[in-house]
């Protein structure tokens, strides 16, 4: 299937998954949501790749979710296709988690929002040096969806996972490696080729055992996450409607 924001590199055993909208340093628009989830999907029956690098642009890895996205905004009448729009998120993250082979973001110059919520759903991350981490969501009102909370809580804990969301800090490539959030920082522009090294180690293991272990980790670390983030979605939309959540959005975009 031909995408129109995401590239598909097969290397043997290793997929180098590309997302590029080549505008608005990256950001989530609807339209790159459903095509990331689906491409994340097609791995899932895919019994001969064993890694997947997910890289973003060069000049961003994401800026987060596309404030100015009108397909993101647009009202919508009918309650459960709203629902329905506000839940794309969650479940993008959740096909890239379930995938069976180990995927690593390759994150370049910023990660912001969103584009931290899809990297918190891969099994590791790599940093460019000069890249920062950004939770911007409650200085524009919005709780973190996407189901990253739950992640974040698991990687950092809880304080630091308050600090981060709450105090809206950027944070640089060595605090990332140091409070966990990221496993590798590579010189920038070499994020895609630090990811396909530790790919390349990680698919020499026997394949079936990789995704037994990835598995089971998975299942012991996230046990509780889906109870916690359920209604992660709905809070959205009930705090994109706080009225200091809309002159705050307003601000940010222009």
């Amino acid at each position: 299937m031909a995408y129109k924001n995401v590239t598909i590199e097969k290397r043997g055993k290793i997929a180098v998954v590309t997302f590029d909208r080549k505008k608005n340093l990256n950001a989530f628009s609807q339209e790159l949501v459903l095509e990331l989830t689906d491409v994340a999907r097609s791995f899932h029956g895919d019994l001969k790749t064993q890694a997947v690098v997910l890289s973003g642009a060069p000049n961003a890895f994401s800026a987060g979710a596309d404030l100015k996205d009108k397909a993101s905004w647009a009202p919508i009448k009918d309650d459960v296709q709203r629902r329905e729009r506000f839940y794309r998120g969650v479940k993008l993250c959740k096909a890239w988690e379930e995938m069976p082979q180990i995927t690593i973001a390759a994150m370049e110059r910023m990660a912001v929002g969103a584009g931290c919520a899809i990297a918190l759903a891969c099994d590791w991350r790599v940093m460019g040096r000069g890249a920062y981490l950004y939770v911007p969501e409650v200085k524009i009102g919005l709780n973190l969806q996407w189901g990253a909370l739950p992640r974040l809580i698991t990687l950092v804990g809880p304080a630091r996972a308050k600090r981060i969301c709450i105090l809206c800090e950027k944070m640089g490539a060595e605090a990332a490696l140091d409070w966990g959030l990221v496993d590798e920082i590579a010189d920038d522009g070499e994020t895609v080729k630090v990811a396909t090294k530790m790919a390349r180690q990680a698919v020499s293991m026997p394949a079936a055992t990789v995704r037994i272990v990835k598995e089971a980790v998975n299942a012991t670390a996230n046990a509780l996450h889906q109870a916690s983030s359920f209604a992660d979605a709905d809070q959205s939309q009930l705090t994109a409607s706080f009225g200091d959540a809309v002159k705050a959005r307003g601000a940010f975009s222009r």
